[in-house]
């Protein structure tokens, strides 16, 4: 029986509010103008890190480590005590988790975000029984698209696994681990769903338990 592993943001759930919000929070105690959501949606993906530097760039800011490193604390506080109040699952995710469960599919998480908000999330939306291991982007030394901690999600699971994503960094991890990618097409990505090497894709998760079943015999 093929476990599944799960992305998280843009994938189970759309998390570019409450990460907008914490962002102008941050900004704020710099001193810095608000960025609109759209912008900063478009920086989620690679991590905390990565967010950090991208949202410096579009303040105008040179590469600084301190500043940097001073800003990527404010966010964590800030999105660390609200994560969950504009977070919503995906519409059908929370029926077909418990479906894949109950048909003999372990499931597992491997997401860039940090592990203690991810678990966050999935405790708010009843979700944490389902998931036994979770890779967060600070399990790890390495983030996705490295492939080392989609390995270190699969290596907690048992059989084949397949890899669940929305966007180019999960398509990438993928082939990289040589896992079998299946694309949620109303996530984060942004090129075309042709650019993303891919062995099937769904747009609506009451679709992914059949599409996992039908892999999973394969």
């Amino acid at each position: 029986m093929a476990a599944v592993i799960f992305d998280l943001d843009g994938t189970l759930v759309d998390s570019a509010p409450d990460i907008h919000a914490a962002v102008n929070r941050m900004l704020a105690d710099a001193g810095e103008a608000a960025l609109p959501a759209q912008t900063v949606r478009s920086f989620i993906g690679n991590g905390v890190p990565t967010l950090v530097a991208r949202v410096l760039a579009a303040c105008g800011q040179e590469p600084d480590p301190a500043r940097q490193a001073e800003w990527q604390a404010g966010f964590l506080r800030h999105y660390a005590a609200d994560s969950t109040t504009l977070t919503r699952p995906y519409p059908g995710v929370t029926a077909a988790l418990p479906a894949l469960a109950k048909a003999g599919h372990q499931l597992a998480l491997c997401t860039n975000k940090p592990e203690l908000p991810a678990r966050k999330i999935l405790h708010a939306f009843g979700l944490t029984g389902l998931f036994p291991v979770v890779i967060g982007g600070d399990s790890l030394p390495q983030r996705k698209p490295d492939p080392a901690p989609l390995l270190a999600a699969a290596a907690g699971l048992d059989g084949p696994v397949l890899f669940v994503g929305d966007s180019e960094v999960d398509a990438e991890t993928a082939l990289a681990a040589r896992v079998p990618f299946l694309l949620f097409t109303e996530g984060y990505r942004k090129a075309p769903v042709s650019a993303l090497p891919h062995a099937a894709r769904f747009a609506r998760f009451s679709d992914l338990p059949a599409l996992v079943a039908r892999y999973a015999a394969d």
